[in-house]
Protein backbone atom coordinates (compact mmCIF):
# COMPACT_ATOMS: atom_id res chain seq x y z
CA UNK A 1 0.00 0.00 0.00
CA UNK A 2 1.40 3.12 -0.88
CA UNK A 3 0.87 6.28 0.44
CA UNK A 4 -0.32 9.57 -0.92
CA UNK A 5 0.35 13.11 -0.47
CA UNK A 6 -3.17 13.06 1.10
CA UNK A 7 -2.87 10.10 3.03
CA UNK A 8 0.37 12.10 4.12
CA UNK A 9 -1.35 15.20 5.46
CA UNK A 10 -3.93 12.96 7.03
CA UNK A 11 -1.78 12.04 9.15
CA UNK A 12 0.51 14.73 9.92
CA UNK A 13 -3.04 16.82 11.30
CA UNK A 14 -3.52 13.59 13.32
CA UNK A 15 -0.53 13.15 15.05
CA UNK A 16 -0.72 16.90 15.70
CA UNK A 17 -4.19 17.08 16.82
CA UNK A 18 -3.42 13.81 19.33
CA UNK A 19 -0.42 16.08 20.99
CA UNK A 20 -2.12 18.72 20.86
CA UNK A 21 -4.98 17.52 22.77
CA UNK A 22 -3.20 15.66 24.84
CA UNK A 23 -0.57 18.39 26.14
CA UNK A 24 -4.14 20.67 26.74
CA UNK A 25 -5.34 17.43 28.76
CA UNK A 26 -1.85 17.59 30.76
CA UNK A 27 -2.70 21.06 31.76
CA UNK A 28 -5.94 19.89 32.83
CA UNK A 29 -4.58 17.76 35.03
CA UNK A 30 -2.16 19.97 36.38
CA UNK A 31 -4.84 22.37 37.48
CA UNK A 32 -6.61 19.85 38.94
CA UNK A 33 -3.62 17.70 40.58
CA UNK A 34 -1.11 20.45 41.61
CA UNK A 35 -1.22 21.82 45.13
CA UNK A 36 -0.73 25.48 45.17
CA UNK A 37 -1.14 28.70 42.66
CA UNK A 38 2.16 28.99 41.01
CA UNK A 39 2.39 25.17 39.87
CA UNK A 40 -1.10 25.26 38.90
CA UNK A 41 -0.42 28.75 36.96
CA UNK A 42 3.11 26.55 35.66
CA UNK A 43 0.83 23.90 34.63
CA UNK A 44 -1.85 25.77 32.72
CA UNK A 45 0.10 28.08 30.44
CA UNK A 46 3.33 26.12 29.69
CA UNK A 47 1.68 23.17 28.32
CA UNK A 48 -1.67 24.99 27.09
CA UNK A 49 0.32 27.35 24.93
CA UNK A 50 2.40 24.29 22.94
CA UNK A 51 -0.90 21.92 22.97
CA UNK A 52 -2.80 24.84 21.12
CA UNK A 53 -0.13 25.43 18.92
CA UNK A 54 -0.41 21.82 17.59
CA UNK A 55 -3.84 21.69 17.44
CA UNK A 56 -3.95 24.54 15.31
CA UNK A 57 -1.21 23.15 12.84
CA UNK A 58 -3.04 19.80 12.96
CA UNK A 59 -6.10 21.78 12.15
CA UNK A 60 -4.70 23.63 9.50
CA UNK A 61 -3.21 20.33 7.87
CA UNK A 62 -6.85 18.81 8.18
CA UNK A 63 -8.34 21.46 6.23
CA UNK A 64 -5.03 21.56 3.43
CA UNK A 65 -6.42 25.54 2.70
CA UNK A 66 -3.98 28.23 2.87
CA UNK A 67 -7.11 30.84 3.57
CA UNK A 68 -7.48 29.38 7.61
CA UNK A 69 -3.39 30.03 8.21
CA UNK A 70 -3.77 33.80 9.28
CA UNK A 71 -6.73 32.87 11.38
CA UNK A 72 -4.82 29.88 13.20
CA UNK A 73 -1.64 32.61 13.39
CA UNK A 74 -4.15 35.02 15.07
CA UNK A 75 -5.59 32.80 17.39
CA UNK A 76 -2.12 31.70 18.81
CA UNK A 77 -0.39 34.78 19.29
CA UNK A 78 -3.48 35.95 20.94
CA UNK A 79 -3.17 32.68 23.56
CA UNK A 80 0.41 33.47 23.31
CA UNK A 81 0.21 36.68 24.58
CA UNK A 82 -2.53 36.49 27.50
CA UNK A 83 -1.57 33.06 28.94
CA UNK A 84 1.84 34.18 30.41
CA UNK A 85 0.50 37.48 31.01
CA UNK A 86 -2.41 36.82 32.57
CA UNK A 87 -0.47 33.71 34.74
CA UNK A 88 1.60 36.72 35.44
CA UNK A 89 -0.81 38.70 37.08
CA UNK A 90 -2.30 35.62 38.81
CA UNK A 91 1.45 34.67 40.43
CA UNK A 92 1.84 38.39 41.42
CA UNK A 93 -1.66 38.84 43.21
CA UNK A 94 -1.25 35.38 45.22
CA UNK A 95 2.63 36.61 46.18
CA UNK A 96 1.23 39.94 47.33
CA UNK A 97 -1.83 38.96 49.33
CA UNK A 98 0.57 36.16 51.15
CA UNK A 99 -1.28 33.19 50.00
CA UNK A 100 1.77 31.08 49.48
CA UNK A 101 2.55 27.99 51.22
CA UNK A 102 6.35 28.70 52.27
CA UNK A 103 7.14 24.99 52.36
CA UNK A 104 6.52 25.16 48.71
CA UNK A 105 9.09 28.04 47.70
CA UNK A 106 12.59 26.52 47.18
CA UNK A 107 14.15 30.62 47.12
CA UNK A 108 12.24 33.25 47.29
CA UNK A 109 14.65 35.95 45.55
CA UNK A 110 11.31 38.67 45.33
CA UNK A 111 10.75 38.59 49.34
CA UNK A 112 13.54 41.58 49.23
CA UNK A 113 12.48 43.59 46.89
CA UNK A 114 8.89 43.38 47.96
CA UNK A 115 10.17 44.32 51.60
CA UNK A 116 11.99 47.09 50.34
CA UNK A 117 9.10 48.56 48.40
CA UNK A 118 6.77 48.25 51.05
CA UNK A 119 9.09 50.44 52.99
CA UNK A 120 9.54 52.97 50.21
CA UNK A 121 5.75 53.17 50.04
CA UNK A 122 5.11 53.97 53.83
CA UNK A 123 8.07 56.41 54.10
CA UNK A 124 6.30 57.99 51.31
CA UNK A 125 3.08 57.67 52.97
CA UNK A 126 4.11 59.34 56.22
CA UNK A 127 5.89 62.48 53.93
CA UNK A 128 2.93 62.96 52.21
CA UNK A 129 0.75 63.17 55.56
CA UNK A 130 3.13 63.67 58.57
CA UNK A 131 -0.01 63.86 60.68
CA UNK A 132 -2.31 61.06 59.83
CA UNK A 133 -2.80 58.54 62.65
CA UNK A 134 -1.20 55.23 62.24
CA UNK A 135 -2.69 51.78 62.59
Amino acid sequence: MELTYDSWMEIVAAILLVLGTLLSAVAGFGLLRFPDVLSRMHASTKPQVLGLLLALAGLGFALETWAVIPVLIVAWLAQLITAPVSAHMVGRATYRSHHLDPAHIAVDDLAQAVQAQDRADAEQQQRQHPHQDRR
